[in-house]
Parts: structure tokens; sequence; C-alpha cells
């Protein structure tokens, strides 16, 4: 199943740099950008109808048919929650603990320097802004084929950072009927405030339609399967949402400095996490790019998961040459990838000159797992598909509303009013004039 863009230079760019690059492996799917799967928008459309006239039984029914959930009742017990992790091997337990720990320091310092302002724009007119955290987020915690452990850092712990008083989470039950524990873990120690055993589409219309024992959530946040990412398009607007992420991508900049085996392995650990993830290779050296082909099919060939990674780097895998580092920016640039690693002699240049990447790992010694697994403590829910050109992840700011406020004084009246009375007029709006006028009457009767 295919669904939405993949990473590939569009052919304007190719156009203005034709002869300063050259393809040393192209994808082997080379038909037009998938678009959404008609069958899977179809089928959210109708499970949303359903869910949303039918409530909490047509959940249930969902849940026994889709995941064989055979219990009415859906929430876990918070002592539960609490002891979810004591099963776990310690290392693990320490691991997400240091994952939880790192996310919520670098979100709590982003939001430090998110502050509130007024301003005096005029005499009498006062204007500024406050943040103030969203009331509601539903955190949707995958856990399929790899339960991504770090999913309720990025998105439960990032929200209660903001400030948001309830956080909601569902987790998809595992095929013995229970949660992952350490998912389950993860989401208790980033603070979620209750937590239920659903999945896909049944979990995001629970939780936008107030199906829970709770009132509707106001966001969405977490990342999915086609199903899930098809829910959070079709109910945005009733709820806002993170963002509609496609497959994980990365993309690499490396010149004649860089080794072949390191940029393989990082390519590959993008390429793991299913078979329609791009990873796409920009070298200023030839014999780097060939090497890292030949290094991708020598560690394919004893890799634990070769059957998600090959068919990623055969369908979905690049590597091109360019002519030099202003070339590679700019192919780069169109690209906008997701995650992007920057492993070159001037690192410097490309970090100052690149501007389309959903998040940058700057040097050998970064690489995109860090990220993903919560140690970095930035967040790893971000933009695919070229939407890196318009649009950054998610941040403790995708949580709060700058809300802006305005406190006229009575001596400021006449400078505004007039001002009013005149624009308003021309436009043909009497009410609005109105507004103005009266106070300015009220105004020069006390003056």
């Amino acid at each position: 199943m295919h669904y939405g863009l993949r990473m590939h230079f569009t052919a304007r760019c190719m156009a203005d740099l034709d002869g300063s690059f050259r393809l040393l492996k192209t994808p082997e799917f080379s038909g037009p950008p998938a678009q959404r799967d008609p069958a899977v928008i179809a089928t959210v459309t109708e499970m949303l109808r359903t869910i949303e006239t039918g409530g909490m039984d047509a959940v249930l029914r969902y849940a026994k048919q889709l995941d064989h959930w055979e219990s009415p009742k859906v929430e876990l017990d918070q002592a539960m929650i609490a002891k979810s992790g004591d099963d776990l091997d310690p290392a693990l337990r320490q691991a997400l603990e240091l994952g939880v720990e790192r996310t919520q320091k670098f979100a709590t310092e982003q939001r430090n320097r998110l502050t509130d302002f007024e301003t005096e724009l005029a005499p009498g007119v006062h204007a500024g802004h406050r943040y103030i955290p969203v009331a509601r987020v539903g955190a949707y915690l995958p856990a399929g084929r790899f339960p991504i452990l770090a999913s309720a850092f990025m998105t439960v712990g990032v929200a209660k950072a903001a400030g948001v008083p309830t956080v909601l989470a569902c987790t998809p039950p595992q095929p013995d009927g229970a949660p992952n524990p350490a998912v389950l873990y993860s989401a208790y120690l980033s603070g979620a405030d209750r937590v239920y055993v659903l999945g896909g589409v049944q979990a995001l219309a629970a939780m936008a339609f107030g199906l829970l024992g709770e009132r509707p959530v106001d966001m969405l946040v977490g990342a999915g399967n086609a199903f899930v990412a098809e829910a959070k398009r079709q109910l945005f607007g009733k709820v806002s949402i993170d963002l509609l992420a496609g497959p994980s991508e990365v993309a690499v900049i490396a010149d004649d400095t860089a080794d072949p085996a390191v940029v393989a392995a990082d390519l590959l650990g993008q390429a793991e996490h299913g078979p329609d993830s791009p990873a796409a290779l920009i070298t200023t050296s030839e014999a780097i790019g060939h090497g890292v082909i030949a290094e991708i099919e020598r560690q394919l060939a004893t890799l634990s998961t070769r059957s998600i990674a090959e068919p990623a780097w055969r369908n979905y895998g690049s590597v091109t040459w360019a002519a030099d580092k202003d070339t590679a920016a700019e192919l780069m640039d169109d690209l906008a990838p997701e995650h992007l690693e920057i492993i070159t002699a001037d690192d410097e240049f490309y970090f100052g000159t690149l501007r389309n990447y959903g998040s940058i790992f700057v040097g050998a010694w970064s690489t995109v797992a860090y990220s993903d697994k919560g140690m970095a403590g930035t967040n790893h829910v971000l933009p695919t598909a070229g939407g890196a050109r318009h649009s950054a992840g998610l941040s403790v700011s995708r949580f709060l509303k700058p809300l802006t406020f305005q406190r006229v004084d009575r001596s400021a009246t006449p400078l505004l009013a007039k001002a009013v009375d005149a624009i308003a007029s021309y436009e043909g709006m009497e009410a609005h004039r109105k507004t103005a006028t009266m106070r300015l009457s009220t105004y020069e009767a006390h003056d």
C-alpha cells in the first residue's frame, strides 16, 4: 500500500541544475507520486461515520473485529499503569527514563523561550499575546510491527511540558490481549492522565468524539499506519492535529571524508521503518557514492530486518553525485527530507545554508537514531513528503495558542475611531462604522 508523496527531486530543480549532478542509484519505484489509497479513504470515512452515530458501542465492535478486544472496559487502571515497568529489563527501564528526561528537558527549554508580551503601539493602544495551552490532547501510541517506545516522550511528554491539563493516550492491544508494557511505561513516565487499550481509527474517533468518559479532545497527535493518518486528515477541523506524516525518511549529505559503512548504516537505520521508507544520499564524491551502495548490500546480507529494509532501499533508495557543495545543498533543499544528516569536512557550510528539513543531524557523531529513541531531546514527529519546505515538526509550541489581546485607553479613541470611520465608510460597512463613531461621540461629549 502506498500513500503520500515520495522523497524526490522536482522537475524544476533537475532542469535548473542539469549537468551538475548525476544519479548513481535511482529508486525502482518510478511511477508518479503515490496518492492516498481510495480504499483506505472509503474505509476510514465509513468507520468515522459509524462511530460518530453509534458511539462507544461502535468503538467496541471495531475493537473486537480489528484488535480482538473482547472486554467492554478499555481504560487501564492507574495502579496497573504505574507498575507497568516492574517486569521490564532494568537497562530498558533506565533508557526509557533517560529518554523521557531528555525530551521533557528540551521541551521545557523551548517553552521557557516562548514568552508573553504586551506593548504600547501608540499612546493608549496596548496589544500583546499570551501563550495558552490547549485544554485536552489525545495521543496515539503505535505498537504494531515495531513498538515505537519514544512516541509517548514526543507526544504525551511534550504536551505536558507545554502545560496541557489533560492528555489521554490510546495504544492497541498486543496479540496476547494486553498493551505493550514498555509502551505503557513510557506513557506513565511521560505523564499521561488516562490510558486506553484501543487501536487505529476507533481510538482516534473515540478521543475526538468524546466517547471515553471524557470531553472530546482538542488535538490529536501521534504516528500510525495509513488508516491512522487518514483518520487524522478527516478529523482535522473538528480537532487540531500535529501533522500528516507518511513513511519515515532519511537523507545524508556526505563528502570524501565520510565513512561509507557509517553512511550505509544510517540509511538502513531509517529504511528499516517500513518497506516504503525512502533513503537518499547526496555526495560530492562519486567514490563515496559507489562505496555506500556496495556497503549497503554488504550490510543487508546479515541484517535481521532485511525483509523490510531491502525493498525500501531497492524501491525508494537513491544516491546522487553533486559537482560541488552548492549543488549538493540545492538538491537537498529540493528534497526537503524528514531527517537530514551532514557528514562532511565542512558541516557548518551546510548547517548555515540548508533551509528545508524536519530535523538536522550535524557531524559524523550524530545519528537519527539518537533522536528517534529520545536520547537527543528533540522531537521525532516531523514532516515528510516534502512538507519540510513549508512546515516544522511537533514541538512544545504546537500545543500552545499565542492568543492576542488589546486594551484601548479612552485617550486613544479619536485616533482609532476616525480611522475606522473612514475605512468602514468606504467599505460600506455601516455597523462597523457605528461601533467606532458611537465611542467617538461619547468621548467628545465628555471631553
